[in-house]
């Protein structure tokens, strides 16, 4: 009798270990499978549920020459779909606060673009902020996203101008003067939010058309090989829907597609308001968009 309870006892704790062991070996698999801390998606798009930031992920830019009339903090926390800038402008009595969508030249990480504005970073770190002077920096000119490309080609959208998407290409070193691009791009309503693939390969935008979902869908539209912009393709059901969708664009590394969902809500005095929500979706999900040749 005492031997089958030592070997009872045995089997056991072995099979106790055994569950400790494959326990250990999932969550360090999980920690391994995790991005920046976040499990990601598959090739269906999930809600992203982002973490509280604290004051200790963001640093104030340009200390050395510190102007109260227009700052910003610098985000270095975690979440890779928190805006990396924050500004404060002195609007008289009060501080006006935007959460700008700087971004990077994804061959030079030292140059942040937002709109018509960039920063740089130096050895006591960013710049002030910089205008990219009057070719882009114009009254009649509405930039709300600026885009740029490993090449530094710049993509933006302009609001005061029906809603359209211009380019503009380094040409001898320097920026030409922006293009709009063709009509089956700038076609529709509310065409804004532009990205484009770091290699220039494809081109994303939101816009509203007869042929949607609802609302602002997102679009892309691949390069050709003769160099033009092949035909509008609408992401599909798994991006868009009958509410509105735009800011579609990629995680720094190109891993992921986050894109943002908005939905206009009614408060109880009648009031209306939009509650946005924000996307992720492995990156892949492009290529199943692309047309065969």
């Amino acid at each position: 009798m005492l031997k089958i309870s030592v070997l009872i006892g045995a089997i056991f704790f072995n099979a106790c270990k055994t569950e400790k062991s494959e326990n250990s070996e999932n969550v360090s698999l999980l920690k391994e499978n995790l991005y920046f801390g976040y499990k990601p998606p598959g090739l269906v798009p999930e809600l992203f549920i982002p973490k509280e930031s604290t004051s200790t992920d963001w640093k104030l830019g340009n200390t050395d020459s510190l102007d109260m009339d227009e700052f910003y903090f610098t985000y270095t926390g975690d979440n890779p779909f928190e805006p990396l800038v924050v500004v404060y402008r002195n609007e008289g009595n009060s501080y006006q606060v935007n959460k700008y969508g700087f971004n990077h030249n994804p061959s030079d990480s030292n140059i942040l673009y937002s709109r018509w504005n960039y920063i740089e970073r130096t050895d006591s770190g960013w710049s002030k902020i910089k205008s990219l002077g009057p070719m882009f920096e114009r009254e009649d000119w509405g930039i709300m996203v600026m885009s740029v490309s490993s090449k530094g080609t710049l993509v933006f959208d302009d609001y005061k101008s029906n809603d359209v998407i211009r380019m503009s290409r380094i040409i001898n070193g320097k920026h030409e003067e922006p293009k709009l691009l063709a009509k089956h791009i700038n076609t529709g309503k509310w065409t804004c939010h532009p990205f484009i693939a770091p290699d220039e390969s494809f081109l994303i935008w939101g816009s509203e058309r007869e042929e949607g979902y609802g609302k602002s869908d997102n679009y892309i539209s691949f390069r050709q090989q003769d160099d033009s912009w092949g035909p509008a393709i609408n992401m599909g059901d798994k991006i868009n829907s009958e509410l509105e969708e735009n800011g579609a664009h990629l995680t720094p590394d190109g891993k992921y597609l986050l894109f943002s969902r908005h939905e206009e809500k009614v408060r109880e005095d009648g009031t209306t308001y939009y509650e946005s929500k924000q996307y992720w979706v492995d990156a892949r999900i492009i290529e199943t968009l692309r047309p065969d040749n």
